[in-house]
């Protein structure tokens, strides 16, 4: 019988036990081996002893990412320097990277996460599993190769290649898995549909990581590749990198490994809980990990808790898609908007594509302006151009209380790239640059 990589509670009092185990383990663990945190507790006044109950974990002081830079390069290391078998470290390009260490432990705990989303997605030793995703520092593809090899499936480790050896490897493998990035896996729907491949491949299911998208852009990919089903992976290079969830094939949301790890949803501005199934800021704390442990680390990432079973009989709890990060907020006219609340009001209209961008300039009047532009649907008259925008205009105006002007282009006209899209310019300021965020 092939082993299973979920975990056995019976019931969520089981789970939450476990939890508390890991919690009070972890808090110990950080306290008598990690500089850092023994110096943040004892400003806080908090000691292991005082961890007596998962409510407890509110006595724990918060750690940011900036902690992680200013303590470059082995920040939160909480085991000596022979313990630790790797490294890695975040994407982004803005200040010092941020550097987390693994044991041997932490990568066999990884492995066994990112084997559980395969076995989420109802992957089988058959499937063949083509890894589009960067290989290097960075945790995407080792991780993706990791988990796959620990389920059993066939790895197909391309990485970021372009896309004539992606639709090689397609055609000539007949892989049934792709993985990467939602601006990757857009690029490669395009692609099939334009060499007229559909009919020579055999993609079943793609795992999406690394970067927000909107359904209408899942629903392009699904109906240019012919695949079943697109499942969203969340990932964080500080919480072990890609792999801590994934959505079952009913898709009502991520359910989160939550025996490795608590996830409290917050409010941003207060640290506060937020209410059952509103809206918060991802903080996460680990139960195993003994290399760079987390406590109530903000992740910057807006989602929800969904609190009801789902209905596929997995009891592991799960939380929505993520909304967008608490930092990629932008003030227009007095009102804080995110960018997955543009994703959302384009999301309701079949007349364009999935590719859009949002521009913001100051106007000579001394009032900003917001033009957002967005691709016709393949196949769809331009005669419906002006009809289209000042509905979308329309919907913009109700759903987020701000006026803006709406351009209609070609299909294919906004750039396409094998990592994440940059969808917001704010030329008021010209500073505006998206999270690197995993």
């Amino acid at each position: 019988m092939k082993k299973s990589f979920m975990p056995h509670f019976k019931n969520m009092r089981e789970l939450e036990a476990h939890q508390l185990e890991g919690l009070k383990w972890t808090v110990k663990h950080v306290y008598e081996n990690s500089p850092f945190y023994r110096e943040r507790f004892d400003e806080a006044g908090v000691n292991p002893g005082m961890i007596r109950t998962l409510s407890d974990i509110r006595y724990l002081p918060f750690t940011t990412a900036s902690d992680l830079q200013e303590g470059y390069p082995f920040p939160l290391r909480a085991v000596p320097f022979e313990k630790i078998v790797r490294i890695h470290a975040s994407s982004g390009t803005t200040g010092k990277r941020k550097i987390l260490c693994y044991t041997d432990r932490d990568i066999d705990d990884w492995a066994n996460m990112f084997a559980r989303c395969y076995e989420m997605a109802e992957l089988t030793a058959q499937d063949r599993v083509q890894i589009a995703v960067g290989y290097g520092l960075w945790t995407a593809g080792v991780g993706f190769q990791l988990g796959c090899e620990r389920f059993g499936a066939m790895a197909v480790p391309v990485g970021p290649a372009n896309t004539e050896i992606h639709c090689q490897m397609l055609v000539d493998l007949q892989s049934t898995v792709f993985c990467s990035t939602a601006s990757m896996a857009l690029l490669m729907a395009e692609e099939i549909e334009r060499r007229g491949l559909r009919d020579r491949i055999s993609l079943k299911k793609i795992i999406l990581g690394a970067e927000r998208h909107s359904s209408t852009m899942r629903r392009r990919i699904k109906e240019s590749t012919g695949a079943e089903h697109v499942f969203d992976i969340p990932g964080l290079t500080e919480l072990y990198g890609p792999g801590t969830g994934l959505d079952c094939p009913l898709h009502q949301g991520i359910h989160y490994w939550a025996d490795y790890y608590i996830l409290e949803i917050l409010n941003p501005e207060t640290l506060e809980p937020v209410e059952a199934g509103q809206v918060g800021e991802m903080v996460v704390t680990t139960l195993k990990k003994e290399g760079s442990p987390l406590i109530r680390y903000r992740t910057r990432d807006l989602t929800r808790l969904i609190p009801e079973a789902c209905p596929c009989g997995n009891i592991l709890p799960r939380h929505d898609r993520i909304m967008g990060r608490s930092d990629d907020m932008f003030i227009f006219r007095a009102v804080n908007i995110y960018p997955s609340q543009i994703d959302h009001v384009l999301s309701g209209f079949e007349e364009i594509g999935s590719e859009y961008q949002v521009h913001l300039y100051h106007a000579d009047d001394g009032r900003d302006r917001m033009l957002i532009k967005v691709e016709r649907a393949s196949g769809v008259s331009i005669a419906a151009d002006s009809d289209v925008a000042r509905r979308i205009s329309k919907e913009i105006r109700k759903q987020i209380l701000v006026r803006s002007e709406v351009e209609i282009v070609d299909y294919g006209t906004l750039p396409r790239t094998a990592r994440k899209s940059k969808r917001v310019f704010d030329h008021r300021t010209d500073l505006y640059a998206e999270s690197d965020g995993e």
